[in-house]
């Protein structure tokens, strides 16, 4: 029987960067991105959040968000939307082919890294929950439609450049 620590290290698959949305300002539209540059410490080049409170070397645990590309789908149909522009969602990353909440391992012995790109690592730090914005970008019912799937939260590791179509792999190195 293999152990539950190492079964948290396999993914069948790796996954692939969909979409790069960056917020320059809070409340204004997120705008979408081929390329960007992602900062150790601090977040995505561009967006508020890496030059936020928190931001720096060990800093805050929200520097960048993800959204699980195959969520997007499920968010539609409860909210009853035919499909959902991921901008509406605020979040910086759209990452498919990989469960985003597995790539966050439960011990703290067996760390996991995700793994965007040839430089980028990201480490994450936790569900980026919706918030009461949501009832406005997607309608009533968006919040709770939204909820559970929101994403994740990550600070930056290793910084680097990030293209839309990377590869994402989580891994156990740590950089």
């Amino acid at each position: 029987m293999t152990d539950l620590r190492a079964l948290t290290q396999r993914f069948a698959t790796d996954g692939r960067l969909q979409a790069i949305l960056l917020r320059p300002l809070r409340g204004a539209p997120a705008l979408s991105v081929e390329a960007v540059e992602a900062l150790a410490g601090h977040g995505l080049a561009g967006d508020r959040s890496a030059a936020g409170a928190g931001s720096g070397p060990g800093g805050g645990k929200r520097q960048v968000t993800l959204i699980q590309a195959e969520h997007l789908a499920l968010i539609a149909l409860w909210s009853r939307h035919g499909e959902i522009d991921p901008a509406a969602l605020r979040r910086n990353l759209v990452v498919a082919g990989i469960n985003l909440v597995a790539a966050r391992s439960p011990f703290a012995d067996r760390p996991l890294r995700l793994r965007l790109g040839a430089d980028v690592v990201l480490e994450l730090t936790g569900p980026c929950d919706p918030c009461s914005r949501m009832e406005e970008a997607l309608g009533s019912g968006g919040y709770n439609a939204m909820r559970g799937h929101g994403g994740m939260t990550a600070r930056v590791i290793s910084g680097g450049r990030l293209q839309r179509g990377d590869e994402a792999r989580p891994s156990r190195s740590a950089a």
